[in-house]
């Protein structure tokens, strides 16, 4: 007999309010102005059901351990928000001081007690914070894409902060990754607390890499400008020939054939370990770059929507404005990919 009570809360089909309280050097009045109210009304009119709201460590609290009071009004602001228009709410702890999913020198967190207790503390303290919200309606995922040499350390440290997070509110859904950026591949690894029904797993999808990514100025596929394909084979090989030794190396390890069956069967691992353990499976993030092209974009949305509803996966687009946008500058949403993602009745 579980010693928990399942809570309610639901997911279906969201988005991430990204590079607002994450992920961005805005402070002051230009975070502030960056996401309103009037986004997530919008967010809540394009059919989402909830929204990822990504947090970050160094805007919440200095080195000190000072908190920004501006960043905890807008954070509460997010929730509320969302709320009022019916979005459920996830707050993602998605950068620490001691762990950054894309930088191997801030990777602290699995070496040093003192970061390790940091963490622990950082969400006593957004417990604490966020406690009034119903838990049918607000949820948490306590760190984003976990990036440890040791699948076992990850283990650890999830399991320690849920655990303590439990302590606090014991019935609050929990949303945890496997290790190595929520793959797919390391699902099976996930040690997963027993007799939880408030569990939710997660994945994060950009598979294939060289074409979700293609040019993005923040990887290696920013060197390369030539064509890419799907489905199939997403770089050929005589496009890979022509490359410097390196950049071809580094593409080629990310490369190979991808169409709807083997992503489908590529995400069944993940869906083998929710299911074997009763639990919902979530992807928390995929998209594509809006370099590549508008067709082959649209053709790997129509698959993925397609996998994530035979697999009945719940599922978060990266994101609503910024890199991988849903809206244009005048904040008009894009029916191009919105009409895949959310099609119309």
């Amino acid at each position: 007999m579980s010693e928990y009570t399942a809570n309610n809360f639901t997911l279906d089909r969201g988005v991430n309010a990204s590079h607002w309280i994450s992920q961005s050097d805005k402070r002051g009045v230009e975070r502030q102005q960056y996401m309103q109210e009037h986004d997530f009304k919008l967010i809540a009119e394009m059919g989402f059901d909830h929204v990822r709201l990504p947090v970050d460590e160094e805007h919440l609290w200095d080195e000190q351990g000072n908190r920004d009071e501006q960043a905890f009004e807008l954070l509460h602001n997010g929730v509320q928000w969302g709320l009022k228009h019916n979005l459920n709410v996830i707050v993602d702890l998605h950068v620490l001081r001691a762990h950054h999913f894309n930088r191997p020198d801030s990777q602290k967190i699995w070496t040093d007690q003192a970061a390790q207790q940091q963490f622990i503390k950082s969400w006593q303290a957004l417990s604490a914070e966020l406690k009034q919200y119903p838990i049918d309606r607000v949820a948490y995922e306590p760190l984003n894409e976990a990036v440890a040499d040791n699948n076992e350390d990850w283990n650890k440290l999830i399991n320690w902060v849920v655990a303590e997070i439990r302590k606090l509110e014991p019935n609050r859904s929990i949303i945890m990754g496997s290790n190595r950026w929520q793959q797919v591949e390391t699902f099976a690894a996930l040690q997963i607390p027993k007799n939880d029904p408030n569990i939710i797993l997660s994945f994060h999808y950009y598979t294939p890499f060289n074409f979700t990514h293609y040019e993005s100025p923040w990887t290696f596929t920013k060197d390369y400008h030539g064509p890419v394909h799907y489905p199939g084979q997403t770089i050929a090989d005589d496009d890979l020939a022509a490359l410097p030794t390196q950049l071809a190396d580094q593409l080629r390890g990310s490369n190979g054939e991808f169409d709807r069956d083997i992503m489908f069967n590529h995400i069944a691992q993940a869906v083998e370990v929710a299911n074997k353990a009763g639990l919902k499976l979530y992807c928390g993030e995929f998209g594509a770059f809006p370099t590549t092209e508008l067709a082959l974009r649209q053709q790997w949305y129509r698959d993925m929507i397609s996998i994530f509803d035979e697999h009945d996966i719940a599922w978060a687009h990266w994101n609503y404005k910024n890199d991988f946008p849903l809206v244009d500058e005048d904040l008009k949403p894009m029916p191009e990919l919105m009409d895949i993602l959310i099609p119309s009745n």
